[in-house]
């Protein structure tokens, strides 16, 4: 048997028995082709960056928590971040899943289930946009080409083909082709493009409120975008993602057997205000593939050339 491979650095972080590690960082990963993450039957890994430094993250599990290796320039400072990222963080305190049958049953069952936090803000601003009003599929072909073509390899013994998403200034100065052969339109390239003249001031250390406010500065970028952004990065339990094509009706199906609106959905979360996004996942992850299907699909986007 292969003996794990042993980071620059290494932290142990001590877990609560049941605590869903793997889906704290499942929410993070923008699908199974995601270049920044690689996934196999006893770890995970990450490449990411933290500021001009990147770093590779290898986690598994050991007795009692989780043990974090990290190599490159950003090891240190992807280290500090490992608790935010497996959950730990993330306090339910405060949580009143009784309010609902639904939501009580969906907390029960997955009683582990806690909130990441990404940390790293800009490259969920990035995923955020180029998920604005496309199929969520087309989205995730973008991300995937444009990292693959435009990162640099992660650092460290990585898996193969484990991939260092591009710095804002990158990101700032590709080509009108690179973002046409990977499908995103004029419109989200643009304000990728206006959000990285900006990206010094987007911060992980920021509160969700002030980070929403920062984003909201950016033509380009609404109330749906900044939720994802705090949701992903910030872990921000309250996020809600008002404009979302299958939230509300999700909500309300889950709910009150009834499709809703935006307003709908936020009158049906208000009794857990502090925990909304907290709400949403729980829903998700009950009722993923039970939702009915309503009026016509997104459109998809051109195929990828």
């Amino acid at each position: 048997m292969t003996a794990a491979p042993t980071g620059d650095a290494h932290v142990v972080v001590a877990c609560a028995p049941g605590l869903d590690v793997r889906g704290a960082l499942a929410r993070l990963r923008r699908g199974a082709g995601d270049p920044t993450w690689s996934w196999s039957h006893d770890a995970v890994w990450h490449a990411a960056r933290r500021g001009d430094d990147v770093a590779t993250l290898r986690v598994a599990p050991v007795p009692g928590g989780v043990r974090a290796d990290a190599w490159g320039p950003g090891a240190q400072a992807l280290l500090r971040d490992a608790p935010g990222l497996l959950g730990v963080l993330d306090d339910p305190t405060g949580f009143a899943a009784h309010l609902h049958p639904v939501v009580a049953r969906a907390h029960r069952t997955h009683a582990g289930l806690r909130l990441g936090r990404g940390g790293d803000v800009w490259s969920a601003v990035v995923t955020a946009v180029l998920e604005q009003r496309v199929v969520g599929l087309d989205a995730k072909a973008s991300w995937r080409r444009l990292v693959l073509r435009h990162g640099t390899p992660a650092p460290g013994p990585a898996p193969e083909g484990l991939r260092v998403a591009p710095p804002p200034r990158v990101w700032g100065a590709l080509p009108v082709w690179e973002w046409r052969s990977a499908g995103v339109d004029a419109q989200r390239s643009d304000t990728v493009r206006r959000a990285a003249a900006v990206a010094h001031a987007l911060r992980a250390d920021l509160p969700p409120a002030e980070l929403a406010r920062r984003l909201r500065t950016v033509r380009g970028i609404g109330p749906w975008t900044t939720a994802e952004v705090t949701a992903r990065a910030l872990g921000d339990p309250d996020a809600v993602q008002v404009g979302d094509a299958h939230l509300p009706h999700l909500v309300g199906w889950a709910l009150t057997g009834r499709r809703a609106d935006d307003a709908g959905m936020l009158h049906l979360l208000a009794p857990w205000q502090g925990h909304r996004q907290r709400v949403l996942v729980l829903l998700e992850v009950t009722h993923r593939g039970q939702l009915p299907t309503y009026g016509p699909r997104a459109p998809r986007a051109l195929p990828l050339r």
